[in-house]
């Protein structure tokens, strides 16, 4: 399991250019083709039986319907079966409470849609802090209109349950957008040529007022186009209101400032720490190690410093959390005074609660279960009464989430718990090392029915992601229960789910995700190809039993699983992929992942980025995994063109076993409402269950 060196030919021609017009005639004739292909090998009343199963858990409606509190009103979006497109509504606390809370609807997506003739996909809500004494009423609402990054923005008065005759109406464009008062608004957008970045993200800020066209909006923060995107926020807290404008350089740097006395202060700290308000207080977290003032402050801890102060020159700041080898920071909330510590040990979950105002001193909120994800977070931080409110959020792989509501210092109550969807008592989870390729111990999760038999015979499915600093952490899920885990075998075996938490994650920090960044990225695929040899090591599977499957940056490791492990898998299913690393930062927003993996049109780093382009190591005559990638015409993030080249240039190479299937909506999640995503989801599980057992 060594890191392959050889490279494949970066001249070779790229033949399958035309199929990158995402929307044109013969391209979409060839989707239609494979598609057609596709669902000729899959679908049958098997398959449409499992997709109604997960369509039921999808659309159930004693699911835990989650919200956020904004004045007397908690909001919460819904779908189900009569409601596809979904409802946006509220209720009050003490209905909350009860086993049916009545709902007051705001709006009704699916009539929208009807009336509008335009498939309306719900982006959410953006409210409008009232004055004083006065209800929540405006609010924008984003709206995209086949389910893409790009949106729409409508003004919407929660009173008159009506869009707001006359009011605010940006058109659909990859808009960031912040009310700046009740007649103004802050907006990026795709004000003409030169206002987007290279990134396909806004590089302009201006002001909007009530009643002014669009294009007469007042310049107010620029930054370079080759920078990523620039964005201000208007801070409606009472008593601290500021517009704080970010310049995002790239994914992992950033500039903040401040607006004061018509200029904008530069929040002076490195570009790669992260840069966050709450009140008087500022809260810095650094990627990597920095000095400031002759102290160095380790990437991953957090510090905090009064902002006044620290704009006047005063430079201490407080540690308020330092990671060890175990121990990361995955994210945190504050409520009115308190700050939140989401930490994970060893990818499971501690909560602490820091006070500022005795010196920062720390407590576990409450004990969390081990092998489970617990996520703590502010109710709302603005109430007078419910100031210190915040939710517990619980989930283990079989564990159905339940949502608690507590008090700092006072009690807490369970709100919510999901239903069971499956047959949880019938399977355990462990948690296991594997050895990477340069012996780093890389964690993964094993979900499996109780005594296992380790004689390499079980069908097991193996996810990852491994980028972007993104921990994947233990959740319930009823589509992967029922979908995979409640599968049998004709000799009555069931399927094994296993979670891998490999480098370029965030399950253990920064230093975890920059340890598989650019030149290093091989690690990632080291870590995800030694948990498949650990795991067929072990006895739970064997190669010809175990696939493995990824979406977006997963869908680029599963990828590589394809074209360099290709000896540890029997079936492989590959959604909303980056494949062509060669022309990933001209398709869609893929100019905004330099960060990540490299510009390729620098030579230097063409050099180790061709090293893990699926597309450009995959070879004549050599023998491929079952291979189902997948992915969506209205995915404007990653994009459909390749996933559709990858599939185009395995069959033009003689490989038999490949299957491709294009949703033609749904954008970069694969599905815009629950149908799709029940589909999705039986593709994916079907299409792997079959491979490895036979079927296909």
């Amino acid at each position: 399991m060594t890191h392959t060196t050889q490279q494949p030919d970066s001249a070779l021609e790229d033949e399958f250019l035309w199929l990158e017009d995402i929307y044109g005639e013969k391209p979409l004739e060839w989707v239609r083709s494979e598609n057609s292909v596709t669902e000729e090998a899959l679908v049958n009343p098997e398959f449409l039986a499992s997709e109604q199963r997960l369509l039921e858990v999808l659309d159930a409606t004693d699911r835990i319907p989650m919200v956020s509190k904004r004045g007397g009103h908690y909001y919460n979006f819904w779908r189900d079966k009569d409601h596809p497109k979904g409802l946006w509504r509220r209720t009050t606390w003490d209905s909350y409470l009860t086993d049916a809370p009545e709902w007051d609807v705001l709006l009704d997506v699916d009539a929208l849609a009807a009336d509008e003739e335009k498939e309306w996909v719900w982006g959410g809500a953006m409210f409008l802090r009232p004055d004083e004494g006065e209800p929540y009423r405006r609010v924008l609402i984003a709206l995209s209109p086949d389910g893409g990054d790009a949106q729409r923005y409508r003004e919407y008065d929660v009173v008159d349950r009506a869009f707001v005759e006359g009011g605010f109406d940006i058109p659909v464009a990859k808009s960031r957008i912040s009310w700046a008062g009740p007649d103004a608004l802050h907006i990026g957008t795709d004000f003409g040529p030169g206002t987007m970045t290279t990134s396909s993200y806004p590089r302009t800020v201006r002001t909007l007022r009530r009643g002014e066209e669009l294009d007469s909006a007042e310049l107010y923060f620029e930054i370079p186009e080759t920078s990523m995107m620039a964005v201000v926020m208007h801070d409606q807290t009472p008593g601290f209101e500021r517009d704080i404008a970010a310049h995002i350089v790239d994914f992992y740097s950033s500039r903040t400032y401040l607006r004061r006395d018509g200029e904008w202060v530069h929040v002076d700290v490195p570009d790669d720490v992260n840069v966050s308000l709450h009140r008087e207080w500022l809260v810095l977290r650094p990627r990597t190690d920095f000095e400031l003032d002759g102290v160095t402050y380790r990437g991953g801890s957090l510090q905090a410093a009064p902002l006044e102060a620290f704009l006047s020159g005063q430079r201490a700041l407080t540690t308020v959390f330092e990671p060890d080898e175990h121990t990361a920071l995955q994210s945190w909330s504050w409520t009115r005074d308190r700050l939140l510590l989401n930490l994970l040990k060893d990818v499971s979950s501690e909560i602490r609660v820091l006070n500022p105002a005795d010196g920062w001193s720390s407590e576990l909120l409450d004990a969390c279960p081990p092998l489970h994800s617990v996520d703590a977070y502010a109710v709302d931080d603005e109430d007078d009464d419910a100031g210190n409110d915040y939710w517990l959020v619980a989930t283990g792989f079989l564990t159905p989430t339940t949502v608690v509501r507590g008090t700092i210092g006072g009690g807490h109550e369970e709100v919510k718990a999901s239903p069971s969807y499956f047959d949880e008592s019938a399977f355990e989870v462990e948690q296991h090392f594997a050895v990477s390729a340069d012996g780093t111990r890389v964690p993964y999760f094993q979900v499996a029915p109780k005594g296992l038999v380790l004689d390499g015979g079980n069908p097991t499915l193996l996810s990852g992601y491994g980028g972007f600093e993104h921990a994947m952490t233990p959740a319930y899920s009823g589509v992967i229960g029922r979908g995979w885990l409640e599968r049998r075998t004709g000799d009555g075996r069931s399927g094994v789910y296993v979670l891998a938490n490999i480098r370029g994650g965030g399950e253990y920090g920064p230093a975890w995700h920059q340890a598989a960044l650019h030149a290093n990225r091989h690690r990632a695929y080291e870590d995800f190809a030694a948990i498949a040899q650990d795991l067929v090591d072990r006895g739970v599977t064997s190669p010809e039993l175990l696939g493995c499957t990824g979406r977006s940056n997963g869908g680029l490791l599963v990828g590589n699983m394809l074209t360099q492990y290709p000896h540890l898998f029997g079936a492989i299913s590959c959604g909303v992929p980056l494949l062509d690393m060669k022309r990933y930062t001209k398709l869609s927003a893929g100019y905004s992942w330099i960060a990540e993996y490299g510009d390729p049109d620098n030579p230097e780093q063409w050099e180790y980025v061709q090293t893990f382009s699926p597309y450009h190591r995959l070879q004549e005559g050599r023998k491929y995994p079952k291979t189902l990638i997948w992915t969506a015409t209205s995915d404007d993030r990653v994009g459909p063109v390749q996933a559709r080249k990858m599939a185009a240039r395995m069959k033009s190479l003689g490989v038999e076993n490949v299957w491709f299937h294009e949703a033609l909506e749904g954008g970069h999640a694969g599905a815009s409402d629950n149908r799709q995503a029940a589909r999705m989801h039986a593709m994916s599980y079907e299409f792997v269950w079959k491979a490895l057992t036979g079927g296909l």
